[in-house]
């Protein structure tokens, strides 16, 4: 009986771990992502593409990566192609305007 409940205490213990490295891990995530959605606010794309493309961005990055999406995604065009499609990028004439930030 008590290696039972030893062994329900460290799943209990690691599974709080993992959940609060989740719950790290999704505000910077978020962050990150607003900041993407602020810096492609002025490329004539609904909110919610802009919000998808950056999510997409997001995913693809590394969770160690240092840089903005924005940043991130000029040395990584077929990310950032990719996102594009997925997000539903509307062409309006010319590239994405990738920003120098």
């Amino acid at each position: 009986m008590k290696t039972r409940t030893a062994v329900m205490v460290i799943f209990a213990s690691l599974f709080s771990v993992v959940a609060i490295n989740s719950a790290f891990a999704n505000a910077d995530d978020d962050a990150w992502i607003k900041r993407c959605v602020s810096d492609n606010k002025d490329q004539g794309q609904s909110t919610e593409t802009i919000y998808a493309y950056c999510a997409c961005m997001n995913e693809k990055m590394s969770s160690s990566e240092t840089k903005s999406i924005t940043a991130w995604e000029k040395t990584h065009k077929a990310e950032a192609d990719a996102c594009s499609a997925k997000a539903g990028w509307k062409d309006n004439g010319n590239e994405k305007t990738l920003l120098p930030r």
